[in-house]
């Protein structure tokens, strides 16, 4: 994602590869992968081979929108206007259920309190109206080691 310098809102580049992703968050705060029909492999960042089998028969499926935090960062600095008010955010890889590897915000009241192996699923329809990409808030559990 980038940002409009002027605007400071967001310029998240929608391409044919992407869009179904893109369109399934904003207009119903779901997220939507890609599988692969030749090896199964559920597939995160949205692109037009599969990285496991080079096959190009990827068909959109809706994922369960829930995964566990592998490894975050809380960021104090260096952020665009638009998340200044919010500081510290936090990024996080998540696991999704699926499989698939994503890196996204995680948005919750105790940035303090995230650590790694805690469950997390999509903020709420009504919030991913907010955010320009898929989104997640903590679930209160952990997964067990």
């Amino acid at each position: 994602m980038t940002l409009n310098r002027h605007t400071g809102k967001s310029a998240v580049r929608e391409t044919e590869t992407n869009s179904p992703m893109l369109e399934a968050w904003r207009g119903q705060g779901v997220l939507m992968l890609q599988r692969c029909e030749a090896c199964s492999e559920a597939i995160f960042y949205p692109r037009s081979v599969c990285p496991k089998c080079w096959g190009d028969r990827l068909a959109w499926f809706r994922a369960s929108g829930k995964g566990s935090i592998v490894s975050f960062s809380r960021v104090h600095r260096g952020l665009p206007p638009k998340f200044e008010a919010e500081v510290p955010i936090v990024l996080a890889e998540i696991r999704l259920d699926e499989g698939a590897l994503m890196i996204a915000r995680v948005v919750t009241g105790d940035p303090a309190a995230v650590a790694s192996g805690d469950v997390v699923e999509l903020v709420s329809p009504d919030a991913a109206k907010r955010f320009d990409l898929p989104t997640f808030t903590p679930s209160g559990r952990k997964i067990s080691s």
